[in-house]
């Protein structure tokens, strides 16, 4: 058994070493300086040589036994396997075709990269410049991609391509100074010289404008003149060739359970149901007889808007520290990294989410930071923003991943492991936490609260509405308005989420529950045993995992809790 543990260790520290050099921003991001240099190779060649190797690492860890492995080394193996024969499922949909859209494409992606970067040394400015330069080429490779895509017929929906044109060609113009790819050029850190600040500010200021901008408006004009009027007409994925298919397999891969997109389509009605029941009794202390009535209120009441981006960030950084200050009561364990909460980049806030996480990195050079969006904040409604605080930074994102990153007895790829239906159902349980320390005393910041939950059973509704059931934009937008109260800004970029990122937002409801249903089985079967905290521990203290085997890690927790607790158990 040594050798194979010893082997199936060596063969995890390759396939790491492997995914960093071939995935560069994500070793910066982590503060691994190794790459800083580059940029991953989005050619067709070096697409197919990763598709190659995953190939052959399959072979290599399915040549490993993981018969009487000890238990985390057994679940590393495991865990391995799933993510590359997923990954290897998925290729037959091509989906690095389509790799642009206006939540997450690589045009924002490396814009969004500056600001996550370490700066200590001249080295760390001269590998920059380096990764300017080569900029061009990147966006030269996703224009190659998105033509072999055109020719495919793979192409994401017209109305959302519209929004990536006006974000590229802001990247392409304006003041250099003010370009999110300048923002290094603003800080230097102690020990560099004055001379060599003056330097290397004038080379980053001369990449900015000779090369970065010029990319970016060839880019907007490739969009704008050749890839959107080929978008496709129908927002859902079924548009798509094998478009049934696809959807199922991101089903699959995003909830990590074998529900069907009708049964998920059901199941988020249930829940707006249910919801909706609990507002309308918020609003009958309020003094509104029906829930119509009391949502009429909310949208037309300007006290429950924004004043200011500063009263926003200010809103953030209350709750924040009031949950801060009970975490001890609900977890044993808790992250040394620190976070801290920012306005989301100027270059991308018409189109993102309300808030959201970014995390630090491990070494803690960096801390976790939680972005909030205060785009024309006279707009926003103001009562969902302290479940949104708990969401995106404690208990909730940063809490689950500064805790992953710190488990050093796991290997890196778990440390870094995301599933989206764990991550995302964590960070939804975590909101009603704050409800069982007594928070939301606002009765306002209550319903809030349970809007935001709402959101997240009518995204089970209107995803696979679109994707599944051939939903068009105007009815998912209807939906919104007759169960929610949401502004129309947020609506709107709710709705064009869901096109963008077909299944995403499945796994946030579908993780919520799951872990709600393992805490009541908890609860059920040990009885005054039962300690929320070692619960939660456990939750958390093996990283991300796919649902089906955090719920058999629990179903060992509760069956090692009753032993121990048992006449004569240790």
């Amino acid at each position: 058994m040594e050798q194979r543990r010893k082997a199936l260790a060596a063969l995890l520290t390759e396939h790491w070493e492997y995914t960093l050099r071939v995935s560069p921003e994500l070793a910066s991001i982590l503060a691994d300086r190794r790459y800083n240099d580059q940029w991953t190779d989005l050619s067709s060649a070096a697409i197919q040589k990763r598709i190659a190797d995953t190939r052959t690492f399959l072979q290599r860890f399915e040549a490993i036994d993981p018969t009487d492995l000890p238990e985390q080394e057994a679940l590393s193996h495991r865990l391995m396997l799933r993510d590359l024969r997923q990954s290897l499922d998925n290729v037959r949909f091509e989906d690095w075709l389509m790799p642009v859209n206006q939540f997450g494409g690589v045009h924002l992606g490396i814009a969004s990269l500056p600001p996550m970067l370490a700066f200590g040394t001249v080295k760390d400015y001269e590998d920059y410049l380096a990764r300017l330069d080569k900029l061009p080429l990147v966006l030269e490779q996703v224009t190659a991609l998105m033509r072999e895509g055109m020719a495919k017929k793979l192409m994401p929906p017209r109305i959302l391509l519209v929004q990536c044109v006006e974000q590229a060609a802001a990247l392409a113009r304006g003041k250099p100074e003010r370009s999110p790819f300048y923002g290094p050029a603003k800080r230097f850190a102690k020990g560099i010289s004055r001379a060599e600040q003056a330097r290397l500010r004038g080379q980053i200021l001369a990449a900015v404008r000779g090369k970065v901008q010029p990319a970016y408006a060839a880019f907007a004009t490739f969009l704008q003149d050749t890839y959107v009027p080929q978008g496709r007409e129908d927002p859902g994925l079924w548009a798509l060739p094998d478009g049934a298919e696809r959807y199922a397999a991101r089903v699959k891969e995003v909830t990590t359970t074998n529900l069907s997109p009708v049964q998920i389509h059901e199941l988020g009605r249930a829940e707006v149901a249910r919801i909706e029941d609990e507002q309308a009794e918020i609003g009958k202390k309020l003094g509104f007889a029906t829930l119509e009535a009391f949502r009429k209120h909310v949208r037309g009441n300007r006290k429950l808007r924004s004043k200011s981006a500063g009263e926003i960030l200010a809103r953030y950084r209350r709750h924040t520290a009031q949950m801060t200050s009970k975490l001890p009561e609900l977890f044993g364990r808790l992250p040394k990294q620190r976070m801290e909460i920012q306005k989301t980049e100027a270059f991308r806030e018409k189109q993102a989410a309300g808030a959201e996480y970014q995390q630090g990195a491990p070494d803690g050079s960096r801390p976790g930071m939680v972005r909030v969006n205060t785009y024309q904040p006279q707009t926003r409604l103001w009562i969902d923003m302290e479940s949104t605080a708990y969401h995106e930074g404690v208990p909730g994102h940063h809490l689950q991943n500064a805790i992953q990153q710190e488990l050093t007895e796991l290997p890196p790829f778990r440390q870094q492991a995301n599933y989206v239906a764990y991550g995302e159902g964590w960070a939804l349980y975590s909101e009603r936490l704050g409800k069982e320390l007594g928070f939301y005393q606002d009765p306002y910041s209550d319903y809030g609260r349970l809007q935001d939950e709402m959101l997240r059973a009518i995204r089970l509704v209107v995803d696979t509405g679109f994707h599944a059931k051939k939903w068009q934009r105007d009815k998912v937008v209807q939906f919104f308005r007759e169960h929610s109260t949401i502004d129309e800004v947020s609506i709107q970029a709710e709705t064009d989420r869901y096109i963008a990122i077909p299944g995403q937002a499945l796994g946030y409801k579908v993780g919520q529950l799951t872990i709600l249903r393992l805490r009541e089985q908890a609860q059920r079967e040990l009885g005054k045993a039962f300690d929320l905290r070692a619960f939660h521990d456990t939750i958390l203290g093996a990283g991300a995992l796919p649902l089906e085997i955090l719920e058999e890690r629990i179903a060992a927790w509760i069956a090692a809790q009753q032993a121990a607790t048992a006449p004569g158990g240790d």
